[in-house]
């Protein structure tokens, strides 16, 4: 067996074996080191030596020449040598590192992202989230992160990467976002860490003081006037079911839009006139009960009852609240726009909420009235001594608002959304007759008394919807029960 300095262009130089046979070249700088050569005129680095669990010199290959360098097989062939003098058969160390890789790209930041909504954020059944913003938070998650980092191992995600989402929150005009967007990933990966099942251990968000990476998060100040206002609710009488009529609840409400988006049939009692929420739902964790005016009442008629599901607002048959309001609120400021004749400065949905409870400032309403209508706790010993409802106070003080901001109106305040016109066709022209037929007959019935069928079953009321209802898949989903 030839011994002899190996070099790269004595490498090169190597002539096939003959045919049959193979020869060996060992290196006199690293020890044990060799490199192979067969009939074909293939060259393979080798490792001579006797590996942990065998009593002879055994070969072992290293890689192919022209794959891996001379100078990173030695570097490989020492490496090897001090996993020997330890015990250690570096097949076994090479097979844990690959496993290990595997096992890295296989928590992706998208599959741990799924995990944080489905175990900690929404839970198996997102009809009941584990947390009340929970699917709000999971809809972000997916939008601002898993579409950018979705396919990368979670532990290369990096602070840089984290910061580029955060700043361009904040190029579009959007700094309150860039503030919850550092919280969700500051959340997720403080999860992961926990869990001690994703190889991670360090969080990109480390040391990430929100002030200083977005800058102060300042109060909202920001009201609808009262043009604004009328704006506002006529732009939401022209969209479709569900945007249009959650946005009018919000108005004559100023509850907070996940409490409208996530209300269920089972939480209204029409016959009582009253919206009971279960504290499942609300902020302060505390249950609340919204009297119900007029106009609330006949927008409730006017929605769809779906047999699948229990939700109010849903584009999937009942079974699942809607989420994401981003498209939507594009579509209301055109129409807000559309109705000033003119573009309206920007708002967000939770500024609705603060215009109804300054609204309530100008009316004759005691202030602690004024904060119970919007379910905020009641100041420091009248919350634990306290526990009177103020229902009668409420109702007076949302009836108040409702004809205040009736005020602000340009147009009668109808509250059922308009229906838009069933297109007919030969085979479901007398199936389209039947409905118009006991959507007039029965639906002043339901509105002038007999509510309380509509918080049972699908109400007559839900044919009004769209021409989706009167089709072939909407026929499966509603059915029509009148008085």
């Amino acid at each position: 067996m030839a011994r002899k300095r190996l070099t790269d262009r004595g490498l090169k130089a190597l002539r096939p074996a003959d045919p049959g046979t193979r020869y060996e070249i060992m290196d006199t700088d690293a020890p044990g080191l060799g490199i192979r050569v067969t009939d074909k005129g293939r060259r393979t680095f080798i490792l001579l030596t006797r590996y942990p669990g065998s009593a002879n010199p055994t070969r072992r290959a290293l890689g192919e020449y022209n794959r891996i360098s001379l100078e990173q097989a030695r570097r490989k062939a020492r490496e090897w040598q001090e996993l020997i003098r330890r015990g250690i058969d570096p097949k076994d160390m090479e097979k844990r590192a690959r496993d290990s890789e595997t096992e890295r790209r296989e928590n992706s930041f998208g599959r741990v992202a799924e995990d944080f909504i489905r175990m900690h954020l929404v839970g198996p059944d997102p009809t009941t989230p584990n947390q009340r913003t929970g699917l709000d938070t999971a809809h972000e998650i997916r939008l601002e992160y898993v579409s950018r980092f979705g396919d990368r191992p979670i532990d290369s995600i990096t602070g840089r990467d984290i910061v580029t989402v955060i700043d361009a929150a904040k190029a579009r005009g959007a700094p309150y976002r860039a503030h919850n967007l550092l919280g969700h990933a500051r959340r997720l990966f403080n999860w992961a860490i926990a869990r001690r099942v994703y190889g991670i251990d360090r969080s990109p968000c480390d040391r990430m003081v929100p002030s200083q990476v977005i800058g102060p998060k300042r109060p909202r100040d920001r009201i609808l006037t009262d043009e604004e206002l009328r704006a506002l609710w006529n732009a939401a009488q022209k969209m479709d079911y569900p945007n249009g009529r959650l946005v009018q609840l919000l108005v004559l409400t100023g509850q907070r839009r996940g409490e409208i988006a996530e209300a269920r049939w089972s939480e209204i009692d029409l016959p009582a006139l009253l919206w009971r929420i279960p504290a499942s739902q609300m902020k302060a964790g505390a249950a609340h009960t919204v009297p119900l005016t007029s106009d609330v009442v006949r927008i409730l008629d006017g929605l769809p009852r779906f047999c699948e599901g229990d939700f109010l607002f849903s584009t999937t048959f009942g079974r699942v609240p809607i989420s994401g309001f981003s498209k939507a609120k594009v579509r209301l400021d055109a129409l807000i726009a559309a109705e000033l004749k003119r573009p309206i400065e920007p708002f967000v949905v939770h500024d609705i909420r603060r215009t109804m409870r300054t609204g309530l400032s100008a009316l004759p309403i005691p202030d602690l009235v004024r904060e119970l209508v919007i379910a905020h706790s009641k100041p420091g010993l009248h919350k634990v001594y306290d526990q009177h409802a103020c229902l009668d106070d409420k109702r007076q003080a949302l009836e108040l608002w409702q004809a205040r901001s009736n005020c602000c109106s340009s147009q009668p305040r109808v509250g059922t959304p308009r229906s838009r016109p069933v297109r007919r066709s030969p085979s479901m022209g007398n199936f389209t007759r039947i409905v118009m037929g006991v959507r007039t007959l029965i639906l002043p019935s339901l509105s002038r008394g007999t509510r309380g069928s509509a918080t049972r079953g699908c109400s007559a009321s839900s044919v009004w919807m769209s021409p989706s209802l009167l089709t072939r898949r909407g026929r499966r989903f509603a059915r029509i029960r009148g008085g």
